[in-house]
């Protein structure tokens, strides 16, 4: 049966219609690229990188300084002004970082950028721009560049087919994104500052009901202890972890002895000897000797010669007492009263390489050489 010719043209341009608004990105793949997305967390920062894999596809030789042009150049099509390479294929590659970071050392704000390359095979500019949502690089604007920075392309032992990217050189504060095709790479370094990322993390949760512990607390406290970071802000953790009522546990030894390294650290001396002395009956042999040295590290002679005393006196049979009080009193400058019981270690040692530290803590007491002091 025939359709009246009105009817078959309104099918046609209803069927037209319908094919016009179904968005470019829903095709499938061409054949000579894929679409990929790679993220991997830099810190405590996420970094994602969405793009279009082209293929060398018998084109050795002829990639870089070819399909990849050099520098800036009018791309034919578009707004017709030299452009960098769009550092993939088909739509623009588009790089997110959800926290502020630093590439190469420049600083460069949270956001979603698009990514483009400049390429030389000496120098090479890794370009991010506002602008990440067009086709490729054919409508790139300089004006609308955030960030350059220079980088030096590497050689590839071997060839890379389809375009990739990768995460690379992984320490805890940074990474290396390197873009690899066939025998080149142009790689970028990512850093965040991780003392920062990591602060902030903690103050949330310490803010959270998992987090507003003592035992939450204590981790938030030592963590600043450790990395010599905002110990104002530590202290005060440290403080709520100790007192007496929710949160607080004022018999948690880990929480006491925290606070007593903090107001050592501080210069506050009395606050943390009272912390010491409040810690010691809470904490067993081990717990109070590892409170001893940590004082002594930190210069608090007096707290740590407390911390020896209370464990001699509780268990003065104990190579560790025994230990604990030679390294105190040789702090105090005591050296006839330290090698006393550093003989007296020396005999309770467990095994040849104790022996041999007990032996050389007693040839330096008797030359009125501290122990402490290596």
């Amino acid at each position: 049966m025939k359709l009246p010719l009105y009817l078959t043209a309104l099918l046609l341009a209803s069927g037209l219609a319908l094919r016009a608004q179904v968005p470019y990105n829903a095709a499938a793949p061409n054949g000579y690229t894929r679409k990929a997305i790679v993220s991997e967390q830099v810190g405590l920062t996420q970094v994602s990188i969405t793009y279009h894999r082209p293929a060398v596809s018998g084109r050795a030789g002829k990639i870089w300084g070819g399909v990849v042009h050099k520098g800036f150049a009018d791309p034919g099509f578009g707004n017709g002004k030299p452009a960098p390479w769009r550092a993939g294929a088909n739509e623009t590659t588009v790089i997110e970082f959800d926290k502020d970071v630093l590439i190469e050392g420049k600083p460069l704000p949270r956001g979603r950028y698009g990514l483009f390359v400049a390429y030389d095979s000496l120098q090479s500019s890794v370009i991010f721009s506002r602008r990440a949502d067009a086709w490729g690089a054919f409508f790139y604007e300089e004006q609308d560049d955030v960030l350059r920075v220079a980088v030096q392309p590497r050689a590839l032992e071997q060839s890379v087919e389809l375009l990739r990217y990768e995460f690379v050189e992984q320490t805890p504060k940074g990474a290396t994104v390197l873009l690899s095709w066939e025998r080149r790479s142009i790689p970028f370094r990512v850093e965040v500052d991780l003392l920062a990322q990591q602060f902030e993390a903690f103050t949330i949760e310490a803010q959270h009901p998992q987090g507003f512990t003592a035992q939450g607390l204590t981790v938030a406290a030592n963590w600043a202890l450790q990395n010599n970071y905002r110990l104002d802000k530590a202290l005060e953790w440290a403080t709520m972890a100790t007192r007496p009522g929710f949160p607080g546990d004022p018999t948690s030894f880990p929480a006491l002895s925290v606070k007593a390294l903090l107001l050592t650290r501080l210069g506050k001396t009395e606050e943390a000897l009272a912390a010491t002395r409040a810690a010691l009956p809470h904490g067993n042999v081990q717990g109070v000797q590892q409170l001893g040295r940590q004082l002594l590290a930190a210069r608090n002679n007096t707290a740590a010669l407390e911390a020896f005393q209370y464990n001699y006196n509780k268990a003065p049979g104990q190579l560790l007492s025994l230990t604990g009080m030679a390294r105190g009193l040789s702090a105090a400058g005591e050296y006839a009263k330290a090698l006393e019981h550093a003989e007296k270690a020396l005999p309770l040692a467990p095994n040849e390489a104790n022996r041999k530290a007990i032996q050389s803590m007693i040839e330096r007491l008797k030359a009125g050489k501290d122990i402490n002091e290596q």
